[in-house]
């Protein structure tokens, strides 16, 4: 029998797909143009591009996607935008991940899943130049579906102008859907990305969100797609005001510090780190927001 979502499963990972494809073609552009100041007589960076498979624990092809990572650029240190489309059956570990937060009727009966999205972070050469994050996503089990993601800014070297631009380009991109959302959402990002045991946050914020359906799928979409749209403007004006700036030894010490906090919230609390590991999906892929190099004090 046809699955009624299959259609609607098919568009929003062609979607997450297309996204991807601008940002790293955006990105691609902003090594090109750096032709003066700093790292200009290095080449500028391109994405790497490698297939990624999950493989069910049956042994059996369970989806995949694309990771693409560019290392030692210009402007970008080392970012990586990947996109996936899993399915299976939940083993009891991440079942009971998902059921924690989440009712979900049926699941202990009917255990299947599909999920799609985007995920991205960025590493800059500059350490005036933030660190970002970005990733929506499409969840489905036969007892429901959600969307999920957000973006936040993970400045070493803060600038409150910056800061609120960031956050004024995702709100102007909420906005035409519900002036609740953003408020909400960026409430959520404030806790979520919050380091428990260095009581602090990870970066600025942003937005966050789970678990969201309204019960209309066309309109959580649009929400979604706009979330994704928002990216680009909120970080890329980040990126054209600061990467000119000269940096010292001390801001890059500041910058190494900075990751080691952000390795740390990757690998402790971050759910889609913790998912992708215990869905068996490819580690490279799923600890490709990991820094190049951090410090430790």
């Amino acid at each position: 029998m046809t699955d009624p979502f299959d259609s609607r499963k098919a568009t929003a990972a062609a979607w997450f797909k297309t996204l991807r494809d601008q940002i790293c073609a955006a990105f691609e552009r902003v090594e090109d143009s750096q032709t003066n100041g700093p790292l200009s007589d290095q080449p500028a960076g391109k994405f790497a591009l490698r297939e990624t498979q999950r493989t069910a624990p049956d042994g059996s092809d369970a989806g995949g996607g694309l990771m693409s990572v560019m290392r030692g650029g210009r402007v970008f240190e080392k970012v990586g935008v990947n996109v996936s489309a899993v399915y299976g059956t939940l083993e009891d570990r991440a079942r009971k991940s998902l059921t924690a937060r989440k009712e979900i009727p049926g699941l202990d009966a009917d255990p299947r899943f599909w999920a799609s999205g985007i995920s991205l972070v960025a590493h800059m050469q500059n350490p005036h130049v933030p660190a970002v994050h970005m990733n929506t996503r499409m969840f489905w089990t036969p007892g429901g579906w959600w969307f999920g993601g957000g973006s936040d800014l993970n400045p070493c070297i803060e600038y409150a102008a910056d800061t609120a631009n960031f956050h004024n380009t995702l709100k102007a991109h909420c906005d035409p859907h519900g002036a609740e959302l953003y408020p909400k959402y960026k409430a959520w990002a404030d806790e979520y990305f919050f380091i428990p045991h260095r009581k602090r946050a990870r970066g600025v914020g942003g937005i966050f969100y789970d678990d969201h359906c309204t019960g209309d799928w066309e309109v959580d979409f649009a929400f979604t797609q706009d979330v994704g749209r928002a990216f680009l403007p909120a970080f890329l004006q980040q990126v054209e005001k600061r990467r000119m700036t000269p940096w010292t030894d001390e801001d890059k010490e500041i910058q190494l510090i900075h990751r080691g906090l952000y390795a740390e919230y990757n690998l402790v609390y971050d759910r889609g780190t913790k998912f992708g590991l215990e869905t068996g999906h490819d580690p490279d892929a799923v600890l490709m927001s990991l820094p190049p190099f951090a410090r430790w004090v």
